[in-house]
């Protein structure tokens, strides 16, 4: 599982707001190419196209990326699931791949997916996706977070209440231990707001806006679809 692959975070020390601050002025991330990427991945026919959706991935990760080792126990394992749905993606049945559905209903009728129990066969999609899945609603709630929060809101806080009502739940107790910890190095919202490399903290705080509904929609029609093929405890 992954909450087996997770590693401890390690605290970003002192340095952590200025370290956050030069990878911003680098622009290794941007919340605009996220926002794209989330934008195209739903159909008129509301099916999740997989190429943007793993674009949007590739954008959190640099965000996750821009923090350090502060968020490696999930960057880690994301990049190592973006990679394995890319493969899928490109490989021999790559038709079955272009949208989630798809996926879905290719891989449940080949009987790829465990099910009940982990096999020595290779991750399926299914359980691929539904780490990112889980992953995505920590960090939708945690830019949510970001963005209605005050001037003087703690980061640490709104971290630690967005991963308790979310990717907690499927670490043991010694990675959330960690975790909690290692998020009371987070930088100030503001640093956070520069990190988007969008302008100025209202200007990012107002393309959060324009983004996170785009994620979450993604978000809750995946939900729907893994609850109703009943997909969402795999091991």
């Amino acid at each position: 599982a992954a909450a087996a692959q997770a590693r401890p975070p390690r605290p970003a020390g002192r340095d952590g707001a200025a370290a956050v601050m030069a990878v911003a002025a680098a622009g290794a991330f941007s919340l605009r190419e996220v926002l794209a990427a989330f934008q195209t991945c739903v159909t008129e026919q509301r099916e999740v196209l997989l190429g943007p959706y793993l674009r949007g991935w590739r954008g959190l990760i640099r965000f996750l990326h821009s923090l350090g080792a502060i968020f490696s126990f999930v960057s880690k394992d994301a990049v190592a699931k973006v990679q394995i749905m890319e493969n899928y993606c490109g490989g021999e049945q790559r038709e079955k791949y272009v949208s989630l559905q798809s996926m879905v209903e290719y891989e449940l009728a080949s009987g790829v997916v465990d099910l009940q129990k982990r096999s020595g066969r290779p991750d399926s999609g299914c359980r691929t996706v539904l780490r990112l899945h889980r992953a995505l609603r920590w960090l939708q709630l945690f830019l949510e977070g970001l963005r209605t929060g005050r001037e003087d809101s703690r980061t640490s806080v709104i971290c630690t209440d967005s991963y308790n009502a979310s990717l907690a739940a499927y670490h043991p107790w010694v990675i959330r231990k960690a975790a909690t910890v290692a998020f009371c190095a987070l930088p100030s919202r503001d640093a956070f707001l520069e990190i988007m490399n969008v302008g100025t903290a209202e200007e990012a705080v107002a393309m959060l806006g324009e983004a996170l509904p785009y994620i979450c929609d993604v978000y809750g029609i995946t939900q729907e679809l893994f609850a109703q093929h009943k997909l969402l405890d795999l091991p």
